[in-house]
């Protein structure tokens, strides 16, 4: 037998599963209406002759890009966890995923995503909060026919999907066991204005305090960003309230590092005589000592929900199917070390 030179080209495939290349093109981008039998024959053609398909002479061939935009406005953890989900996905489909930061204060916004989408044609775009509730973000992808899916919006896109977690029900959750430690004056650190997980995780907090008869002092109430930096002044604000509390539960983990960081430098011996709690049970949670007490977000599989959406929709490229999919997952309490019972409470 001959050695092939070069690699496999599609009429190769095409002629040893006895079929025409364009017919292994479609099964190649996943496209309806060529028979299960003839179908396992072009993937076990592609398989014993190792064919790599050419994205860029398929994007050329039919006006595709083979890309999906994601889109955020501050890098983190949470965004590291959600990129490697979203390839993931991406990747068993034959796609790529461009990762592209948008600042949520540039006048510019509206044109930067304009441009943006004519050099690229992407496929669909996939959006993180707050840019998930950005109007003109929104506008100008809807305007260019990119399908979004938003995620864990304020608002509901009336058109477009989005997956969201129950983050209100898991605060909730979170704020029973400070209570049930003993814990009545309790800290609670914010995120950034805007944000839906700011608000949701807040009102998860105030429905247990409220649902156990225990007051809220708005003195305990501080802002922080979702960011170790802002946290650590919102921290120090709380921790110099009069009486001090003896818990503070940090609407991200980083935050909660930041409170950890405060207690430190005023002596406080933790659990002991501060206890602590986070929400997404970052890489962070589990390095601090105590390790923290969390809420764990499935942020990969939401990040493969997201792309697998649009990875579904893009053979329906006249509309989301009806009823627009709303997705929302649960959220699990990680409980670890940094929560006791207030010194001198049994």
């Amino acid at each position: 037998m001959t050695a092939r030179r070069g690699p496999a080209t599609i009429q190769m495939v095409a002629d040893r599963a006895r079929v025409s290349p364009k017919t292994v093109s479609r099964v190649i981008n996943n496209e309806r209406g060529v028979r299960g039998e003839t179908r396992a024959r072009i993937l076990d053609a592609i398989r014993q002759l190792d064919y790599q398909p050419n994205l860029n002479a398929r994007g050329l061939a039919g006006a595709r890009s083979f890309l999906i935009g994601l889109f955020y406005d501050k890098p983190g953890d949470y965004l590291n966890e959600f990129q490697t989900g979203a390839v993931q996905r991406c990747r068993e489909s034959d796609l790529h995923l461009m990762v592209q930061p948008l600042d949520v204060a540039s006048k510019d916004m509206a044109r930067d995503v304009s441009m943006l989408v004519r050099q690229l044609r992407l496929e669909g775009a996939i959006l993180l909060p707050p840019l998930s509730d950005h109007t003109v973000v929104r506008a100008a992808l809807a305007e260019a026919g990119v399908p979004c899916v938003h995620i864990a919006p304020m608002r509901e896109p009336v058109d477009s999907p989005s997956v969201d977690t129950d983050d209100r029900a898991a605060a909730r959750q979170m704020t029973v066991q400070l209570l049930e430690h003993g814990h009545r004056r309790i800290g609670f650190m914010l995120g950034p204005p805007g944000h839906r997980a700011t608000e949701q995780r807040y009102l998860g907090f105030a429905d247990a305090m409220h649902a156990r008869a225990v007051s809220i002092d708005p003195e305990l109430v501080q802002t922080g960003n979702f960011e170790f930096v802002d946290g650590l002044e919102c921290a120090q604000r709380i921790l110099g309230s009069r009486p001090r509390p003896t818990a503070i539960f940090a609407s991200n983990d980083d935050m909660a590092a930041a409170a950890a960081c405060a207690a430190r430098q005023l002596g406080l011996d933790l659990p002991r005589e501060l206890s602590i709690a986070g929400f997404d049970d970052a890489p962070v949670a589990s390095m601090m000592w105590p390790q923290l007490a969390t809420v764990r977000q499935p942020v990969r599989e939401i990040a493969r929900i997201a792309a697998d959406l649009i990875i579904q929709h893009r053979p329906h490229r006249h509309g989301w199917p009806q009823p627009v999919p709303r997705l929302r997952l649960d959220l699990d309490l990680v409980l670890r070390g940094s929560i006791a019972r207030p010194a001198g409470k049994a």
